[in-house]
C-alpha cells in the first residue's frame, strides 16, 4: 500500500538513527515499543504489552519498560492516547490517568515527549503498513483521490481522518465516537431506550465498542426475551462476557450470540457510512482497533456492506466509490506513534 503522509522531517539527516519510545495507551492494555528511524522508515527494536489498570500511572509503566527492555536511553517519547489531547496534555477516556508531556519529560529525563490521540496514531501508522496488513471488504474499479477515514472499535470507539491536500495525507483526531446514536428501526429505538436508562446519554460508543457487545446481548435477552442457554449463562459469569459472546457467535453454536454480533456489525457499518459522508473519504475507509480483525466473518458478510451503503439515495454513488479495508496489524498505533515521534516534529 502507498499512503504518502505529511511527515515534514522524513528525509532530514538529523532525524535518522533516532531511538523512539513509542506507546499506544488503551483502556485495556498499553503497548510500548522501541523503534529506530532508518532512512525514512521505522525498525522495531523491542516491544511489550501491559495491562493498563494494573498500574497507578503511565509513568510507572515507562519506568518498568525502560528497566526491563531498554539497553540504551531513547531520544524521544511519542505516545498515542485514547482521549482528546489538548496543549500536549490528556486525561484518558477509559482510565484514571492524566498525562502531561512536560511532566513526563521531567520524570523520565527524556527531553522530547509528544502526545497524540490514539486514532491519530493509527492514521500515522498507515505509513508503516503493507498490503499483507489489510483485508479488503470492498474494492473499487477506479480509485478516487480524497480524504481517508478510520474507525476503530475496541474498549471505546475511536475515529480519525486523513486530509488529502493533493499530494500528501494529514492525519487528524476526532472524538466522533461520542456523538449521538441515531435510531432507524423499531429495534434501534428499543435499544436506545434500554441504553438511555443505563447511560443517560447514548453515543455510538455505546453500540459499537467492546462493552457494547454485552449491552446488546443483555438487551436481546432481557427486553426482546431471546433464549439464553444455561451453559452460556455460566460462561458469561466466569469470563469477559463480550469476548465470550463474539467467540460463541463465530463458532455458530448460539442464536442469541449470532444475533448480537449481526446487530453490532450493522451498527459499525452504519457509523462507518456516517464517517465517510462527513469526511467525504473517497480515499478509503479503514476499520482498525482490536475488534474488527476478530470478527472478520461478520464484516465480510454481505449484510455488512448492505448496511453500510444504506443511505440517502443522493449519496449512494459516493459511499460505493470508497474502498473499505480491515487493518489486521495490532501494532498500527504503535508504529504510527513512532513515525510521528521521529518525523512529525523537530
Amino acid at each position: 500500500m502507498n499512503v504518502p503522509l505529511a511527515l515534514p522531517y522524513l528525509h532530514s539527516p538529523e532525524n535518522n538513527n533516532l531511538l523512539i519510545l513509542a506507546g499506544d495507551i488503551g483502556g485495556t492494555k498499553t503497548n510500548l515499543g522501541l523503534y529506530r528511524s532508518v532512512n525514512g522508515s521505522m525498525q522495531m527494536v523491542t516491544n511489550t504489552s501491559y495491562h493498563s489498570k494494573q498500574f497507578p500511572t503511565f509513568t510507572a509503566i515507562i519506568h518498568q519498560f525502560l528497566l526491563e527492555s531498554a539497553s540504551e536511553k531513547p531520544h524521544r517519547i511519542s505516545i498515542g492516547v485514547a482521549g482528546p489531547v489538548l496543549n500536549n496534555k490528556v486525561r484518558t477516556t477509559n482510565l484514571a490517568w492524566e498525562l502531561d508531556a512536560e511532566l513526563l519529560a521531567a520524570e523520565t529525563g527524556i527531553g522530547k515527549v509528544f502526545l497524540i490521540n490514539d486514532l491519530e496514531a493509527n492514521a500515522y501508522g498507515l505509513a508503516g503498513l503493507s498490503d499483507e496488513d489489510l483485508i479488503t471488504i470492498h474494492q473499487v474499479d477506479e480509485r478516487v483521490e480524497g480524504n481517508i477515514a478510520i474507525i476503530a472499535p475496541g474498549t471505546g470507539l475511536g475515529q480519525a481522518g486523513l486530509f488529502w491536500d493533493g499530494k500528501q495525507y494529514h492525519p487528524f483526531a476526532t472524538e466522533g465516537g461520542h456523538c449521538d446514536f441515531s435510531q432507524q428501526s423499531d429495534i434501534d429505538v428499543a435499544l436506545y431506550n434500554y441504553l438511555k436508562i443505563k447511560h443517560g446519554h447514548v453515543s455510538w460508543e455505546h453500540v459499537v465498542a467492546g462493552p457494547a457487545i454485552y449491552s446488546i446481548y443483555l438487551f436481546l435477552r432481557d427486553v426482546l426475551k431471546r433464549e439464553e442457554p444455561h451453559w452460556l449463562s455460566v460462561r458469561l459469569n466466569a469470563d469477559d462476557p463480550s469476548a465470550i459472546i463474539s467467540n460463541t457467535a463465530l463458532q455458530g453454536i448460539s442464536a442469541i450470540c449470532d444475533e448480537t454480533m449481526k446487530l453490532f456489525a450493522g451498527y459499525l457499518a452504519r457509523e462507518s457510512c456516517n464517517l465517510v459522508l462527513k469526511m467525504k473519504s473517497t480515499g478509503g475507509l479503514y476499520l482498525g482497533g482490536g475488534i474488527p480483525p476478530k470478527i472478520i466473518k461478520y464484516l465480510l458478510d454481505e449484510q455488512f456492506y448492505t448496511a453500510y451503503r444504506k443511505t440517502d439515495s443522493a449519496q449512494t454513488e459516493l459511499v460505493q466509490s470508497v474502498p473499505i479495508y480491515i487493518i489486521t496489524n495490532p501494532k498500527t498505533a504503535l508504529i504510527g506513534s513512532a513515525y510521528y515521534g521521529a518525523f512529525g516534529k523537530e
